[in-house]
């Protein structure tokens, strides 16, 4: 081929190309670039989004965060919510897509969509039920103390509190994750699962030395998006504890939202964002890191 043609052609792949992701690009500079550099803009200044004086204080928001009890607290609990979140979302969404994959072909989807259902279900309407479910007048409550003679102060008791949100979120989130985890066990080739029946691999030998270092991919991607999930959880302690009791339940974004919308101190707010974007990151990079690790040693 003419290389004055071959360099044209690829030219023109390339302005193609780039043509072609040019709406994203646009959607990316909009909804994460420029609101990026406003919220480091906006760390250094002292400012309620409202008064027409700014004033630039410098590191002055960034320093703050040390010293600040909630900020100290938000930092641990994103650590306390990762851990039971992570493994407990994995080992449900393992349990039902295990006991999802051995249904009979014609019930299997069915029963695949209903385990589904509660990621589908509004996070406020489940937050509701569950403080009305929990609230000293309640059927539930009236019921303990008029038979047993139990008066238990659910959501004002730091353990309790912080398990009843964590069991919201692992009821919310196991259905969805199982869907990642069951299209990875559905793609093991059929041949790998006649050799294991020939080696009298079965249950959970099969499970532990077969399926899950076959399926370690599409089991990073859960624990990944699991720990993400961790690090964004507002609307159940939002609308159950508002934080408490003593911040135990208190999380980034409930002091993000706190700080900006309700104090009004949107340059502290950005501040706090953008140390939650830090740790984030990190977190999230050490997680893959492990993980791909993992990947490596059962050869993918």
């Amino acid at each position: 081929m003419n290389p004055k043609k071959t360099k044209k052609h690829n030219s023109f792949r390339s302005v193609f190309g780039w043509l072609l992701n040019t709406p994203y690009l646009i959607y990316s500079l909009i909804f994460f670039l420029i609101p990026l550099v406003w919220a480091v803009w906006l760390s250094t200044m002292d400012w309620n989004l409202m008064s027409k004086e700014k004033k630039f204080i410098g590191f002055d928001n960034f320093i703050r965060l040390f010293k600040d009890d909630k900020i100290r607290a938000s930092f641990v609990n994103s650590y306390r919510y990762l851990v039971p979140i992570v493994l407990l979302c994995f080992l449900f969404g393992l349990l039902i897509a295990t006991l999802v994959h051995h249904l009979p072909d014609k019930i299997k989807g069915f029963t695949a969509v209903l385990f589904f259902i509660p990621y589908l279900t509004s996070g406020v309407a489940t937050s509701v039920i569950v403080k009305y479910f929990f609230s000293y007048n309640s059927v539930f409550n009236r019921f303990l103390r008029d038979t047993f003679d139990l008066d238990i102060k659910w959501l004002q008791n730091e353990t309790v509190a912080f398990a009843v949100i964590v069991g919201i979120i692992v009821w919310k989130m196991s259905g969805y994750y199982a869907l990642f985890i069951l299209s990875g066990i559905e793609g093991i080739p059929e041949e790998v699962n006649e050799a294991s029946k020939l080696d009298g691999s079965t249950g959970f030998h099969k499970l532990i030395h077969i399926t899950l270092p076959m399926i370690t991919p599409t089991l990073t991607t859960v624990i990944v998006l699991a720990a993400g999930l961790a690090f964004g959880i507002f609307t159940e302690p939002y609308l159950l504890t508002g934080g408490g009791p003593n911040l135990a339940t208190t999380t980034w974004q409930l002091e993000i939202y706190n700080t900006s919308f309700t104090r009004f101190q949107s340059g502290y707010g950005a501040a706090i964002a953008i140390a939650n974007a830090v740790q984030i990151f990190i977190t999230i990079r050490l997680i893959s890191f492990l993980m791909n690790k993992l990947n490596k040693r059962f050869g993918w």
